[in-house]
């Protein structure tokens, strides 16, 4: 499962991994990830939170990166990640190499506060 949410006032987009996700929810909630987009202004930063993850496929490999594509075309200027386990990162490092704007600063914390502390900056 995932879930997006916006914060319109700080003109952040947070994304949550949660249990066990596949590629066909994924795929289902790019819509939602459209609607959120619309919500957050060009400049806006990205919260994407692997904290609560199980587990996800590797054929999410693609929505993921038709995400990272999203994000970036619509103007995303900083990008945190929660990854309390280095073995949940499952390839997000990789493809943001290949998927967001070289410019664009990525940053891995192990903590939610840390990362919101991250943003606050």
């Amino acid at each position: 499962m995932h879930k997006v949410e916006t914060d319109a006032t700080r003109n952040l987009l947070i994304i949550t991994y949660l249990g066990h996700v596949e590629p066909a929810e994924l795929a289902l909630g790019r819509a939602e990830l459209v609607a959120a987009l619309a919500m957050v202004q060009p400049g806006f930063r990205l919260l994407t939170d692997l904290s609560e993850l199980d587990a996800m496929e590797y054929a999410c490999a693609t929505e993921i990166e038709g995400m990272m594509d999203l994000v970036r075309k619509q103007g995303v200027t900083l990008v945190v990640r929660v990854v309390p386990d280095p073995h949940k990162d499952i390839g997000f490092k990789v493809m943001s190499f290949f998927h967001y704007d070289p410019q664009t600063p990525v940053v891995t914390c192990e903590t939610r506060a840390e990362a919101l502390q991250k943003l606050s900056v």
